[in-house]
């Protein structure tokens, strides 16, 4: 079963940078959907990022873009989010998420991340980590 640990959430002014990190295991897969949501209060979730493990290919919701950017490290089964000119409407729980059955065109399209509990709903969380950008 695939677990998920995100981290490095807190507290900056607008304009400040956050890096996010999201540690998985209890999988083996070389060819993941990994990405990014997150969560405001009284707001429907957004998946802010995407990016598929083996070909590094990547998905950026419009309201990050050129902001945002999304990595991982295959090796060390990690993802991070380097979130840079942060906005107070940024504020919201971002989740780590996992998908191990999407195929890659829905990684790097933005349908998972508009979509990820649609079939083949094998979507794995990690608990969340809150980021709150305020002066």
């Amino acid at each position: 079963r695939i677990q998920l640990e995100d981290s490095g959430g807190g507290t900056v002014p607008p304009g400040g940078s956050l890096r996010l990190s999201c540690v998985g295991s209890g999988y083996t897969y070389t060819n993941l959907c990994m990405g990014w949501f997150r969560q405001a209060p009284g707001k429907e979730r957004e998946g802010v990022a995407s990016i598929y493990t083996s070909s590094g290919r990547t998905y950026y919701a419009d309201s990050v873009k050129g902001r945002f950017t999304i990595s991982r490290d295959n090796a060390k089964n990690t993802l991070s989010l380097e979130m840079v000119g942060l906005k107070s409407e940024d504020t919201a729980i971002y989740y780590c998420a996992a998908d191990p059955k999407r195929m890659p065109y829905d990684c790097y399209s933005g349908s998972w991340a508009r979509h990820p509990d649609d079939y083949p709903a094998s979507t794995y969380w990690g608990q969340g980590t809150q980021v709150t950008v305020s002066s």
